[in-house]
């Protein structure tokens, strides 16, 4: 499992430039304005070899009961509960406040292994500074700049450093037994899916103290082909959860499509596709995962309202279609054959062994039917290509000026790969390498 970090703090202390920089990305909005990020944000980094997940909060301020900011509080304080680390953020140059010192408390009694960052000290002397943030007792304070990078390297290899690298699975991510997450939001039926599958009620069984931060793993056979089930955050008891979306533990979502080979995506036909549902489905391309989309509770459907569903499912997940679709009912146990039929050929496809001779031949067809673009004068020159990885395939295409070719060509070789070789149910990744090293003659 990767670790999990959290990035708390009052508001405008710097969380989201933090976050941004962690995950290389723009994903956390930015502004010199308190409060701007509300929700949880979670993402992907990675210092070295070392992968993690990180959480971006809203602006903490705990003694908040209502409102906005009462929402906000409980944002953080779940994203604490889900952490393994914990990233207090203060401001160096406002200095301690009393809500640092509210917050400060807090993390005492939680539990959590945190570490104080002192951010915005760039330019600071740094003694004065330390010795007031100090008086938070949480250890030693940590000068960064989230702005500038320094210090966080630093901070976020201390914050690991408990935690033991796991061994690297295979580059082509093979393992004898299939992995299947089942992943969806609350009540869409996992858990009957899960028992459906296993042909006993054995989920509940699960729902014991320290379960609830690991994902757990069920071996079964299904029609002689064995898998492993991995269980995701739906299926906890109603005690053991928030009343509200927090319901669904995002993180431990996250964490199983990461192990899995392949994802049921889970979706309520009696429920309107949500944004939680393509969130979901975002993680999954992310992770490059392959994946099979199951309808849940269709047997409970009149034909305008299937419709309604099909044609909702076609706007709002269209960037989902490769994967194959069914229609089931987890309850009656209909369609449950023809879903399984699909989860072993979207692991077969994800994968599949392509020979370099096939896999250029099929690139010569594709360029003949539609060349890349011009760039300038000269056009790219596509020579041959091979089979980069597996799960997902990666296909790496050989030539010239290949740094010129766009997007959209791009996902016009991705379209006619997968359908040259049948690859239905995973996502692939095309890659370009020019065919002459520019450092060569440095």
């Amino acid at each position: 499992m990767k670790p999990v970090i959290a990035l708390v703090g009052r508001p405008n202390v710097g969380k989201s430039t933090l976050f941004n920089r962690l995950t290389k990305s723009r994903d956390a909005l930015v502004a010199d304005i308190p409060g701007l990020t509300r929700d949880r944000h979670y993402g992907h980094g990675r210092i070295g070899d070392r992968p993690f997940l990180v959480i971006d909060t809203g602006g903490f301020e705990p003694d908040a009961k209502s409102g906005i900011v009462g929402e906000m509080a409980k944002q953080a304080s779940q994203a604490i509960a889900e952490a393994d680390v914990v990233i207090f953020l203060t401001d160096g140059r406002a200095g301690v406040t009393g809500h640092d010192h509210t917050i400060a408390e807090m993390l005492r009694k939680s539990g959590r292994k945190a570490l104080l960052a002192v951010n915005k000290t760039e330019g600071m002397t740094l003694t004065g500074m330390a010795n007031e943030f100090f008086e938070l007792g949480l250890g030693e304070p940590r000068p960064i700049s989230s702005a500038h990078g320094d210090g966080v390297r630093e901070l976020i290899e201390l914050a690991l450093e408990p935690f033991p690298e796991e061994e690297l699975a295979p580059a082509e991510g093979i393992e004898k037994r299939p992995r299947i997450a089942i992943a969806g939001r609350p009540n869409v039926g996992k858990s009957t899916l899960v028992n459906t599958l296993l042909g006993e009620e054995r989920v509940i069984a699960f729902d014991q103290p320290g379960t609830t931060r690991d994902a757990i793993s069920i071996d079964f056979d299904y029609d002689n082909q064995p898998y492993t089930l991995i269980d995701t955050a739906g299926l906890r008891r109603r005690g053991k959860v928030f009343e509200t979306i927090e319901k669904f533990s995002v993180i431990k979502t996250i964490q199983a499509i990461s192990d899995a080979n392949i994802v049921v995506l889970v979706l309520d036909a009696q429920q309107d596709i949500a944004d939680q549902d393509a969130h979901i489905a975002g993680f999954i391309l992310e992770a490059g995962r392959a994946v099979v989309i199951a309808i849940n509770k269709w047997d409970g459907l009149d034909a305008y309202a299937r419709e309604r569903v099909k044609h909702e499912f076609a706007r709002k997940l269209k960037f989902l279609d490769f994967a194959n679709v069914h229609f089931i009912s987890a309850r009656l146990a209909q369609g449950i054959g023809a879903l399984m039929k699909s989860v072993g050929e979207a692991y077969a496809a994800a994968t599949a062994k392509l020979s370099t001779p096939r896999i250029t031949r099929a690139l010569q067809e594709a360029v003949e039917r539609q060349q890349p673009p011009r760039a300038g004068m000269s056009r790219p020159k596509m020579r041959y290509a091979h089979q980069g990885g597996m799960n997902p395939p990666i296909i790496v295409v050989h030539g010239n000026s290949l740094q010129q070719v766009p997007d959209s060509y791009r996902r016009y070789l991705e379209g006619y790969f997968r359908e040259t070789f049948r690859l239905k149910g995973t996502p692939l990744q095309v890659q370009f390498k020019l065919g002459r090293n520019p450092y060569a003659e440095s």
